[in-house]
């Protein structure tokens, strides 16, 4: 009897905290962190602040557990996206694949905007807000290192870490751009063009046998 009390208490706590971040998600997107109060979360998602305390301490907190509930989302779904080749890396059909299900959401994008201005003026928030991209950059990375065709990397990307980080700048241009227009299909389309732009000669094939970029310098420069 006390296990089922504790089970269902459980679940309880589960679903308001899913709750009170789905509100927050809404609440931030609309007005921008720093103009939301407890309050206004809490109405939103129909709880008391009672509800909120048992699961947050601050709203930074909140914050934070929101940025990095949508982080994991988007690191999950390229390495996901990445992984259905196998060891043969087919670049264009995987490029095509992570600009699919890339989440590409104008409020969400209003959300990671706020929270990476407050993540500059806080180091603690700055730390974790890079160990979450350095992650992201990590699956990207291990992916095209596992390729066992894929050859090698224009070489002013310096291999498979500077491809990795070359991918999410692409992102975050392009989002940037989204943010402004609100084209998610032209965003989708123009990132679909960066990263092919990126990984391949262009053409939507490996690079291959390429063992110096132009704009590496030589030993002497």
């Amino acid at each position: 009897m006390a296990q089922r009390t504790v089970g269902r208490v459980t679940r309880r706590r589960v679903r308001t905290r899913a709750n009170l971040l789905d509100a927050a998600f809404a609440v931030f997107a609309a007005k921008g962190f720093g103009r939301v109060s407890i309050e206004e979360v809490c109405e939103a998602a129909g709880y008391s602040r009672g509800a909120f305390y048992s699961n947050f301490a601050t709203l930074d907190e909140l914050f934070f557990a929101l940025y990095r509930q949508r982080a994991d989302l988007i690191a999950e779904q390229v390495a996901e996206a990445l992984a259905l080749d196998g060891p043969e890396l087919d670049v264009p059909a995987s490029v095509d694949r992570v600009t699919e299900v890339l989440l590409l959401d104008v409020d969400w994008l209003l959300v990671k905007t706020d929270f990476l201005a407050h993540a500059a003026r806080d180091p603690d928030v700055a730390a974790s807000l890079l160990e979450h991209r350095q992650r992201l950059r990590r699956a990207i990375a291990d992916r095209l290192g596992r390729s066992t065709v894929f050859g090698a990397l224009p070489a002013a990307l310096g291999g498979t870490d500077g491809a990795a980080w070359a991918v999410v700048a692409a992102y975050d241009g392009v989002t940037t751009q989204l943010l402004l227009d609100k084209d998610v299909e032209r965003a989708r389309a123009w990132l679909r063009q960066l990263l092919t732009a990126l990984l391949t000669d262009g053409s939507g094939a490996p690079v291959q046998g390429r063992e110096r970029s132009p704009w590496t310098p030589t030993s002497s420069s």
